[in-house]
C-alpha cells in the first residue's frame, strides 16, 4: 500500500510538472528545446527545495536564477536589480541624487573613475581621474556586479561610504566620503582669443542641450570664427541631450541610429543646413557613449576634425524592465550606429589627428586652457587657425 501511495504521488508530481511546463510553453510560445530547458530549471529548483541541507527561501532562489541568467550574458551593462537597487536606480533618473560626484566605467576587469565633478564630495576627499575602486564598504568590487557598483556608492544624503582606492605609484588607501546631493553644470565655455571659442561638456545630463545652446550663442555674440569642443573624460549620459547638442552643429541628415536585434531602427536627425564655423573635437580614452555618438556624427559628416586619442568604445543601449516584486532588469537591447553605419561598441572613435599626452590633464571646473602641456588643445588651435585663414 505504501509503495502504491508513493507511486501515485510520483505520477501526480510528474503530471503536475508536465502540465505546468506545457501551460508556460503555450503562454510564452516556447519550442521543444525551450520546454526541455524550462524543465531543467524547474527540476533543479524542486531538487534544491526538497534535498538541500536546510530550508531555502524560494524568492531568493528565483532571484538568484534571474541574476545568473543575466551574468551569463557577459555584458557588464546588463544586471539584475534587486528591490533596493531598483529603487535607487529609479531615484537616480531624476537628475538629482545622493552620491559622491564621480563618473565611473569598467576597465581591465575593474572599476575606474573617469571624471570627478569639481567641488563635489569625491573631489574634496581627494579622488582623481584614473583612480581604480577596489572595494565599496569593505566589499571587493570583484564580488559585485559591475552595474551595481555605482548604485552601492550612492545612497541616503548625509551618510558615509568607504572606498578602497588604488592609484598608480601609491599605496592603496581607504577614503570615507559623505554623500551629498549632486547637481551638475555640464557645460563651460570661453573665448580663447578674438577668433577661437572653446566649449567643454563634462557629461550629458537632462539640461546639457539647453546649456550648450546658451554657451554657443554667447560665443557667437563674441564673433567666434571657429569652435573647439572638448569631450575629453566625458563618460556620456542622456542620448536625447546629445541629440539636442548635435542639432546645433551637425549638418542635415542622420545623427545616430539605434538598431535592435530584430532590425528595428530609430533614427535621430538634424535639420541644420550647414555648420556656421569649423569645429575641432577633443577626445581621449575616457570619452564614452554619448560623447562618442556626437564625435562620430561630426566625423562622418565632415563637420569636424577629431583630435586626441581613441575613445572608450561604449555604443550600446540599455533599458530598465520592471519585474513583479519591486525588482527589475537593466538589459542591453540595442546598439548605436553613426551616420555612416559604424558601430562604436568595443571599437571607439579613431581620431583624425592622433595626439597623445604624457600626463593626463586634471579636469577641473575651468580647464587651464593656457597649460603648455596640453598638446591636444594646442593642436586643435593650430588646425582651426589654418582653416580660418
Amino acid at each position: 500500500m505504501k509503495k502504491k501511495i508513493f507511486f501515485i504521488m510520483v505520477i501526480t508530481a510528474f503530471v503536475s510538472s508536465a502540465l505546468t511546463i506545457t501551460g508556460l510553453c503555450m503562454l510564452f510560445n516556447i519550442d521543444i528545446q525551450g520546454a526541455i530547458n524550462l524543465g531543467r530549471l524547474l527540476s533543479a529548483m524542486r531538487f534544491i527545495e526538497a534535498q538541500y541541507v536546510q530550508d531555502v527561501d524560494k524568492d531568493k532562489l528565483i532571484s538568484g536564477a534571474i541574476s545568473g541568467m543575466v551574468r551569463s550574458l557577459g555584458d557588464p551593462h546588463s544586471i539584475y536589480l534587486e528591490p533596493k537597487l531598483y529603487s535607487q536606480l529609479k531615484a537616480d533618473t531624476s537628475g538629482t541624487f545622493g552620491g559622491i560626484g564621480v563618473y565611473m566605467n569598467f576597465k581591465d576587469n575593474g572599476v575606474q573613475i573617469l571624471n570627478v565633478i569639481p567641488d563635489g564630495p569625491g573631489d574634496k576627499a581627494g579622488l582623481k581621474t584614473g583612480d581604480s575602486i577596489l572595494a565599496v564598504n569593505s566589499q571587493p568590487v570583484s564580488e559585485i556586479e559591475y552595474g551595481e557598483v555605482a548604485l552601492k556608492i550612492r545612497g541616503e544624503i548625509g551618510t558615509p561610504v568607504e572606498l578602497l582606492i588604488h592609484r598608480e605609484g601609491e599605496e592603496d588607501k581607504t577614503y570615507t566620503i559623505t554623500r551629498e546631493i549632486i547637481k551638475v553644470q555640464t557645460v563651460s565655455s570661453k573665448m580663447l582669443d578674438d577668433k577661437l571659442g572653446y566649449i567643454r561638456i563634462s557629461n550629458f545630463s537632462e539640461n546639457t542641450g539647453k546649456e550648450f545652446k546658451a554657451a554657443l550663442e554667447g560665443l557667437e555674440n563674441e564673433n567666434m570664427k571657429g569652435l573647439i569642443l572638448d569631450l575629453r573624460q566625458n563618460p556620456g549620459g542622456v542620448i536625447t541631450s546629445c541629440v539636442e547638442v548635435a542639432r546645433e552643429i551637425v549638418p542635415k541628415g542622420p545623427i545616430v541610429s539605434v538598431i535592435q536585434r530584430d532590425g528595428t531602427k530609430e533614427v535621430y536627425t538634424s535639420d541644420l543646413e550647414k555648420p556656421k564655423f569649423p569645429i575641432v573635437v577633443l577626445l581621449d580614452q575616457n570619452s564614452a557613449s554619448a560623447s562618442e555618438l556626437l564625435s562620430g556624427a561630426l566625423q562622418d559628416t565632415k563637420a569636424a576634425v577629431i583630435v586626441g586619442t581613441k575613445s572608450y568604445g561604449k555604443g550600446s543601449v540599455q533599458t530598465v524592465i520592471p519585474m513583479f516584486r519591486d525588482d527589475g532588469l537593466k538589459l542591453t537591447i540595442a546598439k548605436y550606429y553613426t551616420p555612416n553605419g559604424r558601430s562604436i561598441d568595443g571599437v571607439g572613435i579613431i581620431p583624425d589627428v592622433e595626439v597623445k599626452l604624457e600626463n593626463p590633464l586634471p579636469m577641473t571646473r575651468e580647464l587651464d586652457t593656457n597649460a603648455d602641456n596640453d598638446a591636444q588643445l594646442r593642436k586643435a588651435e593650430e588646425i582651426l587657425n589654418e582653416k580660418i585663414s
